[in-house]
């Protein structure tokens, strides 16, 4: 089981790999980390997250960490245009290789000239646009991206609404899915 950012978990299921982007509440909860952790997790973050949950494997974006049933590579998640996400502050997403798939979990960011050189299957991206991109932008992510499957993030809760996600799934140009919310 992989979590990232696990945050208002409604599971329990332990862990095999706990990934956490960057610091903010929403993205790191220390009682979902505890929560699903089990003795044998790989806890991944970057350096902000090396104190606050001891054993964490420190990531920065362009490192890759493989594993014998995956390989984690970070890469840079941060704001153009807003200071909430500074680029200066190292925060991540990931790209994930796991049986024959390219999963990319963009974490809290604008739509960044570095996912040009993002290939992926699968890619979560943010669309509310209050901290991080707008459907539009995120939508123009996709093409950079070329991913064949996108599932929308960063609505529902703090910030966002469906609307978001809907407008994202017109504007998208590869097969949307929509969960029944993602944070």
């Amino acid at each position: 089981m992989i979590y990232i950012d696990p945050w208002k978990l409604s599971s329990s299921i332990p862990a095999d790999y706990i990934l956490i982007t960057h610091d903010h509440f929403d993205h790191f909860s220390l009682p979902d980390i505890t929560r699903v952790r089990k003795p044998t997790s790989i806890i991944v973050g970057p350096e902000t997250c090396r104190f606050k949950v001891p054993g964490t494997t420190v990531i920065a974006p362009t490192d890759r960490l493989v594993f014998p049933d995956l390989t984690i590579e970070a890469v840079p998640a941060y704001n153009k245009n807003k200071n909430f996400h500074p680029r200066s502050r190292d925060r991540v997403g990931y790209i994930i290789w796991i049986d024959g798939f390219r999963i990319y979990h963009a974490g809290d960011t604008d739509h960044i000239p570095e996912m040009k050189s993002i290939q992926c299957d699968i890619a979560l991206l943010p669309v509310s646009g209050t901290y991080v991109m707008t459907a539009e932008e995120a939508a123009a992510a996709v093409a950079d991206i070329g991913c064949t499957a996108a599932i929308p993030m960063h609505w529902g809760d703090l910030v966002g609404s469906r609307s978001d996600a809907e407008k994202f799934k017109k504007l998208a140009s590869c097969n949307v899915i929509i969960p029944d919310r993602i944070a």
